[in-house]
C-alpha cells in the first residue's frame, strides 16, 4: 500500500478561501434574495486589455497554421517575453538581468509554493505575520514546519508580527533563520516598505547567509516614490534574493495564469556539508524536470501587456482598482475605523471594531451588511482583530458596499 505525506494531514481544514465559500454559499441558502458585494477574495473583475485579447486571437491563429504551429516550447519561457520582462520591468529600476536568470512560468502562486523543492527540509522558515497562506501551508507539506500550536503557530516557523502598534513594519527576526518570505506591496495589510526599511533585510541577509523569497506580486500598484518595484533595486540583493511576480493582478490574468520568478547567478546556497553551490541552475532543473513551459498563446498575450498600447491600457486598470481602493479607504474613515494600506496596493486592512473576532467581524458584514471580505485571522495568528477588503470589484458595488458599511451599526 502506497504511504502518503503525512505532512498534508497536519493541515488544518481548508485553504481560507474555501472556507469563506463555504460560509457563503450558506447564506445564499438561507437568503437567496440578497445581494451579496463580494469584496473578499483577490480576483480581477475588469476585462483583459484589448492589447491582449489581440495578441491571444493571433497567437491562436499560429497554433491553428502549420507553418507557425508551436508544440513543446522552452520550459523557462520564451525569448520573446523574457526579453520584453527584462527591458520593461528592470531596465527602468538599473536593475541587469541575464535571460536565463528569468523564469516564466503559470503564477506567483505556484512559484512560492514549489520554490521549497530546491530547499532543504532542515531550513528554518521566517514569516512576517499576517501573511500569504501559501508560504506557510506549502512548508507545511514540505516538512519544514513542526506542528501546529494551540497559539495557532506552527513550532519550527519564526512568525515576525506586522500590525498597528509596529506600524506594519516587520523587525529582524531574534532567532536564527536560513530563508523568509517578504511580500511587498503586502498581501493582505496592503502595506510597504521603504527602500530604506528594505535595505535592513537585504544587510540582515547578506551578513547571515539567509535567503530572502521576495514576493512583488503587486508592485505595480505602487504609487510612491520611495517605495521599491523590485528588491534588487537594493543593492546586494541579487546575493540573497529570490523574486515572484505575476501578471494575475497587474493584467488580469488571473484566469490565463502567467507569471515569473528572478533566480540571479549571484545567489549562492550550501550544502549541508558546507559546500557552496549556485541556487539557478538548480531551479532550473526543477523546472525542466517538473514544469512543462507556459503556453505559447499566453506568453504572445503577456509579450503584449508591453507593448505601447498595452502598457497605457494596463495601467487603466490599476488606476481604477486603486480609485476603488481610494473610495474603500477614505469612505470608510468616516466610520471611524482603523484602515491600513490602500494607498500602494489594492487592499485595505481595517482593525475590526470593539475587539470582535476576525470570523465574526465576517459573520456580521455578510449577514448584516451582505459584504463579503476576508477575516484576517485566515492570514496567521497576528492577523486576529483585522479584515480585509479588496479593491478589485467594479464600482458601482464598491461604492454601495462602502455606503451600506456607513450606515452599519457596527
Amino acid at each position: 500500500m502506497a504511504l502518503v505525506n503525512e505532512n498534508f494531514l497536519k493541515l488544518p481544514g481548508n485553504y481560507l478561501f474555501s472556507d469563506i465559500a463555504k460560509k457563503v454559499n450558506a447564506f445564499k441558502v438561507i437568503h437567496p434574495e440578497a445581494k451579496l458585494i463580494r469584496l473578499g477574495i483577490g480576483d480581477v473583475t475588469r476585462p483583459l486589455a484589448p492589447a491582449v485579447t489581440q495578441a491571444l486571437h493571433a497567437a491562436v491563429e499560429e497554433m491553428g497554421n502549420e507553418e507557425t504551429f508551436r508544440g513543446y516550447g522552452p520550459e523557462q519561457g520564451y525569448r520573446f517575453l523574457i526579453d520584453a520582462i527584462i527591458k520593461n520591468d528592470y531596465e527602468p529600476l538599473g536593475v541587469k538581468l541575464d535571460p536565463d536568470e528569468v523564469f516564466v512560468s503559470d503564477g506567483a502562486k505556484s512559484d512560492t509554493g514549489n520554490i521549497g523543492d530546491i530547499l532543504r527540509r532542515d531550513n528554518r522558515v521566517a514569516v512576517t505575520d499576517p501573511v500569504y497562506p501559501v508560504y506557510v501551508d506549502t512548508n507545511v507539506m514540505g516538512g519544514r514546519a513542526g506542528e501546529l500550536g494551540e497559539d495557532g503557530c506552527w513550532n519550527n516557523i519564526v512568525y515576525i508580527p506586522c500590525n498597528a502598534e509596529n506600524n506594519f513594519i516587520p523587525q529582524l527576526p531574534e532567532k536564527r533563520v536560513d530563508m523568509i518570505y517578504l511580500c511587498y506591496p503586502n498581501n493582505p495589510t496592503g502595506t510597504v516598505l521603504t527602500k530604506k526599511e528594505l535595505k535592513k533585510w537585504v544587510d540582515y541577509a547578506l551578513e547571515n547567509e539567509v535567503l530572502i523569497l521576495f514576493d512583488a506580486a503587486y508592485e505595480a500598484f505602487i504609487q510612491e516614490d520611495d517605495v521599491p518595484h523590485s528588491i534588487y533595486e537594493i543593492k546586494g540583493a541579487k546575493q540573497c534574493a529570490i523574486e515572484f511576480r505575476s501578471f494575475s493582478k497587474t493584467a488580469g490574468f488571473t484566469g490565463l495564469r502567467c507569471g515569473f520568478t528572478v533566480v540571479p547567478k549571484e545567489l549562492i546556497g550550501r550544502t549541508a556539508d558546507g559546500q557552496k553551490v549556485a541556487i539557478n541552475p538548480i531551479w532550473n532543473r526543477r523546472q525542466t524536470t517538473k514544469f512543462n513551459g507556459t503556453a505559447y498563446i499566453i506568453q504572445k498575450a503577456a509579450e503584449a501587456i508591453y507593448s505601447p498600447q498595452g502598457k497605457i491600457q494596463v495601467r487603466e486598470t490599476i488606476n481604477f482598482y486603486m480609485e476603488n481602493a481610494k473610495i474603500i479607504r477614505e469612505g470608510l474613515a468616516e466610520t471611524g475605523l482603523q484602515l491600513f494600506g490602500g494607498v500602494n496596493a489594492p487592499y485595505v486592512w481595517l482593525k475590526t471594531p470593539n475587539d470582535i473576532s476576525s470570523w465574526k467581524f465576517f459573520d456580521r458584514l455578510l449577514y448584516e451588511c451582505h459584504v463579503v471580505g476576508t477575516p484576517g485571522v485566515g492570514f496567521g495568528p497576528s492577523g486576529e482583530g483585522y479584515f480585509r477588503l479588496t479593491a478589485f470589484g467594479n464600482r458601482m458595488n464598491t461604492q454601495e458596499a462602502v455606503e451600506r458599511i456607513k450606515n452599519w451599526k457596527i
